[in-house]
């Protein structure tokens, strides 16, 4: 793959992470109303802590998204990080932050 369609693909990649986090944040700001701790219910505690763990996933592609960028600028961008050997374009366009190939990632249990 080029280093034109990486960065298109990462850019791309980077935006819709970042606008997820930032829907997430607007999501979880008190809306003036919160209330005492007591009258929470069950539903909000589940959101509460559904959001914590979609901020630990998005955080962690974010950083995915770092990793495949600094890969790109130093040259290694799609080569597995784990045996060096080509990551097949169609797995770069599914997966822009993929650091491995496909039976490296199953052999791993990803």
């Amino acid at each position: 793959m080029d280093d034109e369609r990486a960065r298109e693909l990462l850019s791309a990649e980077r935006a819709r992470v970042e606008q997820a986090i930032a829907a997430l944040a607007s999501h979880a700001q008190p809306d003036g109303e919160e209330g005492e701790p007591g009258e929470w219910g069950s539903a909000d505690l589940f959101e509460r802590e559904r959001d914590t763990g979609l901020s630990g996933d998005l955080s962690e592609q974010l950083a995915a998204v770092e990793r495949a960028e600094a890969r790109l600028e130093a040259g290694t961008y799609g080569l597995s990080v784990q045996s060096g050997d080509p990551i097949p374009d169609a797995r770069l366009e599914a997966v822009p932050t993929a650091e491995r190939t496909v039976q490296e990632e199953q052999a791993s249990g990803g």
